[in-house]
């Protein structure tokens, strides 16, 4: 072990390699220095601003600022502070070029990493203001539908701003000539390429422009394809519509530029609904209002809005009783229906059973004995 030991000290002492390590031990010794200097004035200026500055200011009001800006900055000091240090080294001119374009590339995508924080962070503090479980949260579903649009046409410009600072730092121009003359000859490819990307784009624009002009919003009620649901996602490409039954209708979203649907909460999350009751000529109508508002004020589904029964048609055998009633949303006006119509046809049955729906006897005197025979039953016949 001792000869082994001695005998590789003999090695570096008669060998070229000691008189490299003392022409360059001065270097290396500046550049641990000043690159130990680098990191601690970077640590300590995160220090400051993060621990002291923006906890005690931004903190308690906005706690996803500090949480989303904490690792990007963490590392953008770290990497400014090599960057800052790796001169004092005096490597070799490709090294240095190599460790330099490294730390560019590592620099480029911690900024972008940073965008891409402030985005979210930006969307939380909107967010944060409006409210979506309030009863009327149109603003609401309005500024959080416009913000996933936005949020993603974001990340989307971010993400291609760093890749092409990245390909920039290469400064290599074989490199862009090859790319050039790659697409040059993909002819037939970049057009089936445009082709297929065609309705991508579509849907793109669609986005921007539902943004804007808000046909539709998150959690806004719909009827899309026949089918009752509220919006649940709103992506570059289509539309999650969470159906009534719990299932995802997926829609494109130039479904919603090219084709007509039912927005129910466009202008507000209020509803009015109505139900019907099919009743005879002898049915008293007050008695029917005045049960109406009976049912409505004893429920909390009511909003205390629209109250109203009025008949609305005439047939030969009934008349067409409508009523109608609001909701504070499309939920509690499902079952407000439900629970009115149950005890109105309850009411009838108890108070005014002579008044249902029924045919008349002296309607078939004049008709014709074939339709006679269709409403009476033949008697049995005796042995």
């Amino acid at each position: 072990m001792h000869r082994n030991g001695f005998s590789l000290i003999c090695f570096i002492t008669n060998s070229k390699l000691l008189p490299v390590v003392e022409r360059h031990a001065h270097k290396l010794v500046l550049g641990s220095f000043v690159l130990s200097g680098a990191l601690l004035a970077s640590f300590a200026i995160y220090s400051l601003v993060f621990r002291f500055i923006l906890r005690k200011t931004v903190a308690p009001a906005h706690p996803s600022i500090l949480r989303r800006f904490r690792k990007p900055a963490f590392w953008l000091f770290i990497i400014a502070a090599v960057m800052l240090a790796v001169p004092a080294f005096g490597i070799s001119d490709h090294l240095y070029g190599l460790l330099e374009h490294t730390l560019h590339i590592c620099f480029i995508l911690c900024f972008a990493w940073l965008l891409v924080s402030c985005v979210y962070a930006v969307e939380d503090v909107l967010l944060r203001r409006y409210d979506m479980s309030a009863a009327d949260n149109l603003r609401a579903r309005r500024v959080r539908t416009q913000m996933a649009v936005m949020r993603r046409l974001a990340l989307g410009f971010i993400g291609v701003l760093a890749i092409g600072l990245i390909l920039y730092t290469f400064n290599h121009t074989r490199l862009w000539q090859y790319g050039a003359g790659l697409l040059a000859s993909a002819g037939l490819a970049s057009l089936a390429l445009a082709a297929a990307a065609k309705s991508t784009v579509s849907n793109l624009l669609a986005g921007i422009q539902i943004a804007f002009t808000e046909p539709i919003r998150i959690d806004d009620v719909v009827i899309v394809e026949g089918q009752w649901g509220r919006i649940e996602e709103i992506t570059t490409a289509y539309v999650v519509v969470c159906i009534w039954n719990l299932q995802r209708l997926i829609v494109p979203l130039s479904y919603f530029i090219d084709h007509p649907f039912q927005n129910w909460t466009r202008t507000s999350a209020n509803l009015m609904g109505n139900f019907y009751i099919y009743a005879d000529y002898t049915c008293p109508i007050e008695p029917l209002r005045e049960e109406l508002t009976r049912v409505l004020k004893s429920t909390n589904l009511w909003d205390g809005k629209v109250n109203v029964l009025q008949v609305t048609e005439f047939s030969q055998q009934t008349m067409q009783i409508r009523a109608l009633m609001s909701a504070s949303d499309s939920g509690k006006l499902w079952d407000l229906r439900c629970y009115v119509r149950e005890k109105m046809i309850d009411f009838l049955q108890k108070n005014y059973p002579q008044c249902l729906p029924k045919q008349r006897l002296a309607e078939l005197q004049n008709a014709p004995w074939e339709q006679i025979n269709e409403h009476i039953q033949p008697a049995p016949q005796q042995r």
